[in-house]
């Protein structure tokens, strides 16, 4: 490394966030990257310590001793084109990635860990202002047409892989814009949607088109789609979502994250939604502790809500995790997000009994307090309690990809009601239906972007094996 001895002279140093009162006001990223001095300084945090288990933590591998290298000595170019090597999108994952190579990280064991997530952001920032992320435009074409179903992170990885093999892909995305859960499920205030067009413009000039409205199963039926594409990839997001079976749930103003969240998107972007449910004047009750819930709380600030409260139903982590125990794996720690700094009243061991309203309309959540006994979940006497609720927002998680798309190609599923595909040996990731592959959520259920990205570079190497009978692309 270009200092030894950086771990012990420097401290790990955050990035700097715009103060709660103004960033409140609008949907903006509010994360500034760090400057160049600051980056040498945390790329000097980086070990010698010889087994990089950071690069294991991370999906993707990426190869971040080197970059982390490289920054220190202010080498940027070099540092994108290493990220690049293993990473299509690193402006979405260095904003949105709960960072799982930090707490691999070497350091992390008895110190702060290397700030990679904030040295990978200023990376690819400094790389888009200086115009090094061009177009990767294989002359040769094969003449092979790949239908891609789902336009999230998974589905634009494999997109632009298959691209740069020379294959002509084709991307259905059913709604009106590209980017999946991408541009649907994360606020604009996480990550704005101009780091997806951008991206979007430089696969276009490499060979991928972009199709919307193509609701595979619906408007679009998947006998189509085998019939005139070479190979097709499933990589749709996991959208079913988790529901409430408790009384009251029918009552107006109760509602799936996952349809208050892109209505905001859309508005944004500068869509009409003549429904759209808002938190304004309101009492929220946010249901699930996960990120969707944490995006919850933060659009319901935005909108004006009079209180927000998130329940979940397990109990309180530790704040501090037990490191001896649990390194280099991912711990399960309290986390705070930036929208609960901006103000939510969060509980722990809550579960929701039923919910009460008024003409039709949700007014109050009942709710007690759960311990664990025997592996059995019990209710705590006497704990019953009755908080105001004009919005209840259910973020309890996703249960599987929707069914009609794998049904409309007769794909086998697994117990969970995934994409049935393995991920080893000669045909990883295809189905069981001829020429048909899986990847992402589709194929593993609800999980992380650099998860999904690292599943579609996979899948485009695994289907252009099938359709070249060997592959170049990376793995």
């Amino acid at each position: 490394m270009g200092k030894v001895t950086g771990f012990m002279e420097y401290e790990r140093l955050a990035e700097a966030n715009l103060p709660v009162v103004d960033r409140v006001k609008n949907y903006k990223e509010f994360v500034l990257h760090l400057t160049d001095d600051q980056a040498k300084q945390q790329g000097a945090r980086c070990m010698d310590c010889g087994i990089p288990f950071c690069t294991t933590g991370c999906p993707i591998n990426n190869i971040i001793p080197d970059f982390n290298d490289l920054v220190y000595q202010q080498d940027w170019r070099s540092a994108i084109d290493v990220l690049h090597s293993t990473n299509n999108f690193p402006e979405f994952t260095g904003r949105i990635c709960p960072a799982p190579c930090e707490a691999a990280c070497t350091l992390n064991i008895n110190d702060d860990a290397v700030g990679i997530k904030s040295i990978e952001h200023a990376i690819i920032d400094k790389a888009w202002e200086n115009d090094w992320v061009t177009p990767q435009i294989n002359p040769n074409k094969t003449g092979k047409k790949i239908a891609v179903v789902g336009s999230g992170p998974a589905g634009l990885a494999t997109a632009q892989q298959l691209a740069r093999a020379g294959h002509s892909p084709v991307v259905l995305e059913k709604n009106s814009r590209i980017g999946g859960l991408l541009r649907y499920g994360i606020p604009d205030f996480k990550m704005e949607k101009s780091h997806i067009d951008r991206r979007m413009a430089q696969m276009e000039a490499e060979g991928v088109t972009f199709l919307v409205n193509q609701h595979v199963g619906q408007n679009v039926k998947a006998e189509d789609v085998l019939k005139e594409y070479d190979a097709v990839v499933l990589a749709g997001g996991a959208e079913f979502p988790r529901d409430l079976p408790v009384p009251g749930r029918e009552l107006d103003g109760v509602m799936y994250a996952m349809d208050f969240l892109p209505a905001q998107n859309k508005v944004v972007a500068g869509d009409t939604v003549p429904d759209q449910v808002m938190a304004t004047n309101k009492h929220v009750v946010v249901i699930g502790g996960g990120d969707t819930g944490s995006d919850c709380v933060g659009t319901s600030n935005r909108h004006g809500a009079l209180s927000v409260t998130q329940f979940e139903l397990m109990p309180q982590p530790p704040v501090k995790e037990n490191k001896e125990l649990v390194w280099p794996n991912w711990p399960l720690k309290l986390r705070t997000s930036s929208s609960h700094e901006e103000g939510a009243n969060r509980d722990w061991s809550i579960t929701t009994k039923y919910l009460k309203g008024e003409n039709g309309k949700v007014t109050e959540l009942v709710g007690a307090k759960v311990e664990w006994k025997d592996g059995k979940m019990q209710e705590v006497a006497g704990t019953e309690f009755t908080i105001k609720a004009d919005l209840v927002l259910l973020a309890m998680g996703f249960v599987s990809p929707v069914q009609s798309v794998l049904e409309a190609f007769g794909v086998e599923k697994d117990a969970r009601g995934n994409a049935k595909a393995s991920t080893d040996g000669l045909g990883s990731y295809k189905t069981n239906v001829d020429k048909v592959f899986a990847a992402g959520d589709m194929r593993r259920g609800q999980s992380l972007v650099v998860w999904a990205i690292r599943e579609g570079r996979q899948a485009a190497q695994a289907v252009d094996e099938y359709l070249m009978g060997s592959s170049t692309l990376p793995r």
